[in-house]
């Protein structure tokens, strides 16, 4: 294919909630900056307020969010962010961050891309990123808690739909773990390359930029997707979006106060068998000397909440964003964070959380603007 001149390359990084993809979008941006690139990032989510786009811009990348709905269904939404990013600095290359509860990507958004915008955008082959501890338990080589069948059926999706599978966080496992892992996806979904990365520390970044960066996206037959099932998979979801207002007459230090709410929400997640698929937070503040924010995720239930960026700062003033999805009733979500909020405030005297913004709902019936289908 000869691009024309001014034509985009459009990268998609799909992967189930909690599979690390910010981070590794964000380590793709840099590396293609580093060679010279410009490059724009457009984040995805059925609300508003993403801990994502908080982080992406704090390492100073141009970024546009979509907020009310999956690429597929707000598809001229993703046009028009588009477009707001070459307004502003013409990139050479869009990095686009799916809702991660959302599958079918290649019939309705990437296809209809390439049909009605092929002048516009170059298409990069769609990478999955899997969390390997939730992708062993999903392919069945090892225990622990996961999701309802009709969620899984939403994971099971998004790797049949991928044209590079990437095993992130390979350092959680030991090498044969990882072999194992990556045999069984291919065995599953041969079509695919299997790649193992750890997007975090910087390991086998390179083999997989170069399959990205390479290649274009081969036409396959369009996958078959049972939109009932979807729906009700993703209506099994509670989302919840939120943010928060820190005060501190005396200061409070960022990171001990974040990692406070979140083994607070934790523990009541844990209380109330919700298993999480991703909560994750950001806290910024003006009084930050660094300029950065802190940010802590946590991925599964049988794990802890970890800090991946530190502020290492005392706080007067701060904003908290709040991202949390598990299998439970959206009610119940908001429930525990106002819970922990408040038990938060009696264990740091002088120390005030009010709540400005909070929405929590079940995902919408996906309703894509456009599904290209394809017999090959």
């Amino acid at each position: 294919m000869t691009d024309h001149p001014s034509t985009a390359q459009y990268i998609m990084i799909g992967g189930f909630l909690g599979a690390g993809k910010t981070t590794a979008v964000a380590k793709l941006a840099q590396h293609l900056t580093t060679e010279g690139k410009r490059v724009g990032l457009i984040t995805n989510d059925q609300g508003r307020e993403l801990v994502d786009t908080k982080m992406l811009r704090s390492l100073g990348f141009n970024t546009e969010e979509i907020s009310g709905g999956c690429f597929c269904c707000r598809f001229n939404s993703l046009v028009d962010a588009a477009q707001n990013l070459t307004a502003d600095s013409a990139p050479e290359v869009f990095i686009a961050e799916p809702v991660g509860s959302c599958t079918d990507l290649v019939a309705t958004v990437t296809y209809p891309l390439r049909r009605i915008y092929g002048d516009s955008f170059r298409i990069a082959p769609l990478s999955v990123l899997v969390d390997p501890i939730r992708a062993r338990r999903v392919m069945g080589l090892a225990e622990g808690g996961s999701f309802s069948e009709k969620v899984i059926y939403i994971y099971k999706k998004q790797l049949e739909e991928a044209d590079i599978l990437v095993i992130n966080k390979r350092d959680l496992l030991s090498a044969e773990e990882t072999e194992e892992l990556a045999v069984a996806l291919r065995a599953n979904y041969p079509h695919a390359k299997v790649i193992s990365i750890s997007a975090r520390h910087g390991v086998g970044l390179d083999e997989w930029f170069a399959a990205l960066l390479d290649g274009t996206q081969a036409t396959r037959r369009t996958m078959k997707v049972d939109y009932d099932i979807y729906a009700d998979g993703e209506a099994l979801l509670g989302w919840l979006n939120a943010t928060v207002d820190l005060k501190a007459a005396d200061g409070v230090e960022a990171d001990t106060l974040l990692s406070s709410l979140a083994k607070s929400v934790h523990l009541r997640l844990q209380n109330r068998k919700a298993e999480v698929a991703h909560f994750k937070m950001t806290l910024s503040s003006p009084d930050a000397l660094s300029g950065e924010v802190a940010i802590l995720n946590l991925v599964r239930n049988d794990y802890v909440p970890e800090l991946c960026q530190q502020l290492d700062d005392e706080v007067s003033r701060a904003q908290i964003i709040v991202n949390l999805r598990a299998e439970a009733a959206p009610e119940d979500l908001a429930a525990v964070l106002e819970e922990s909020l408040a038990e938060v405030v009696s264990g740091f005297p002088g120390v005030t959380l009010t709540l400005e913004h909070r929405e929590f709902f079940r995902p919408g019936r996906p309703t894509p603007t456009h599904r290209d289908l394809v017999e090959t």
